[in-house]
């Protein structure tokens, strides 16, 4: 039987910083890891690219918080998106800003950033431990220890839950930090998908199925009500079965009340005007000036989206441009500015970038992300019911608790070595 003063489970981005904080100041630290490789989901973050946390300022990033900001005011003072950044810089990882305050390492490879958080917990003496964590053990209210598949039990007095949420499980993410959690008398708040592609009414997004669009503006509106509750401008795909990108996601996490309906409308020409769209429109049609309707929007729009454009206005495809009338143009005009589709649902949890929903914050002291419950219990990362926008605030996130709960745990053994 092994022992170790601290037993971190996950290997994820909030593990990874827990582990090798609380090594750091001394702790003898061990973090098991069920995958061959630690951050698998950190690998594929921002397409390959990680975003890793995003340049803002305080009060702009628990704007990006919708689920719980209060809960991570004191995780995010001890360790904010300028210590972050500070970390991976002073590691030998530059990073660069982008739009929207995104930030970046220079490179564009999550590899970079994961290999500086392994670097770290290796250079701290964290061990390693490539097996499947399957219980948590404790004895009168206190962490005795963690049960594993293959080496049996590990002894420890403290122990950080990393585990992530459901999202993406081929991951690892398969939520069993949340049995963990009910099994030592937590609540769970159910887990549900957060940043996720849309499922559109119609047909339509199937047509364009593989288009992706760059530099649109979308809005989402509540169906009913008319009002706007989402803005954004970027990237999006149209699939299959509706929407995904950037844009999207965020937009999916404004959608929070399962009782209302949805639409999102597309601005496919947001630097131009209705009057300057219009006349661009009428440049075109001047040039193709005795050509179908159809052959005539190539310099206009993508191929993929011509089709449903024009079953949208009505104007018959072998329509000649010449017959085309002024108010028929300003339609069209209009529509581009606004093509709008109606929301109907969202993706499988298994396919959403974050999970909302996970370990109730009431029960986890937002000080240490000690457990109020048990002693020697800790939690970080997306298994705690806490999640953001997009933008590398969810990363932000799992960086900020992770290190609160090393220097706590590492600090409840007797350890004062961190500064």
């Amino acid at each position: 039987m092994t022992s170790y003063d601290i037993v971190v489970i996950g290997g994820g981005p909030a593990g990874m910083m827990a582990a090798g904080t609380a090594a750091e100041m001394g702790a003898s630290v061990a973090l098991i890891e069920k995958n061959s490789r630690n951050g698998k989901k950190l690998l594929i973050t921002g397409k390959g690219r990680c975003n890793v946390t995003n340049d803002c300022t305080r009060d702009g990033f628990f704007a990006n918080v919708p689920v719980n900001p209060k809960f991570l005011f004191s995780s995010f003072a001890k360790f904010s998106n300028t210590d972050v950044m500070n970390f991976f810089e002073t590691r030998g990882v530059p990073l660069k800003v982008e739009r929207g305050n995104r930030v970046f390492p220079v490179s564009d490879k999550a590899a970079d950033i994961n290999n500086a958080l392994m670097e770290f917990g290796r250079k701290s003496g964290v061990r390693v431990i490539r097996d499947k964590a399957t219980g948590v053990l404790s004895e009168e209210g206190r962490i005795t220890g963690v049960m594993t598949q293959d080496r049996g039990e590990v002894t420890c007095s403290g122990c950080v839950i990393a585990t992530g949420g459901k999202s993406y499980p081929l991951t690892g993410s398969t939520g069993d930090g949340y049995s963990f959690a009910r099994s030592l008398g937590h609540t769970v708040v159910a887990p549900k998908p957060s940043l996720v592609p849309l499922v559109i009414e119609g047909r339509e997004c199937g047509e364009a199925q593989g288009l992706s669009l760059k530099n649109i503006a979308i809005k989402v509106t509540e169906s009913e009500s008319g009002k706007v509750i989402y803005r954004d401008f970027g990237e999006m795909l149209f699939t299959h079965f509706g929407m995904s990108g950037p844009v999207i996601l965020s937009a999916s996490s404004h959608m929070r009340d399962p009782k209302k309906r949805y639409t999102i409308s597309i601005d496919l020409k947001p630097a131009l005007s209705l009057e300057q769209l219009d006349s661009r429109i009428q440049r075109d049609f001047s040039e193709n000036i005795n050509k179908d309707f159809v052959n005539s929007l190539a310099k206009l729009l993508p191929q993929k989206i011509i089709s449903v454009i024009i079953k949208r206005t009505g104007i018959p495809y072998t329509a000649k441009v010449n017959s085309i009338r002024r108010e028929q143009r300003i339609a069209l005009a209009e529509l581009l500015k606004n093509l709008s589709f109606h929301v109907t649902g969202f993706r499988p949890i298994e396919e959403a970038i974050v999970t909302s929903g996970g370990v109730c914050v009431n029960e986890i002291d937002p000080r240490t992300m000690e457990s109020k419950l048990v002693e020697g219990l800790y939690f970080a990362g997306e298994v705690i019911d806490v999640d953001a926008h997009t933008g590398g605030f969810n990363l932000q996130i799992a960086f900020s608790t992770g290190r609160c709960a090393g220097i706590a745990a590492a600090e409840r053994m007797g350890y004062y070595s961190y500064d």
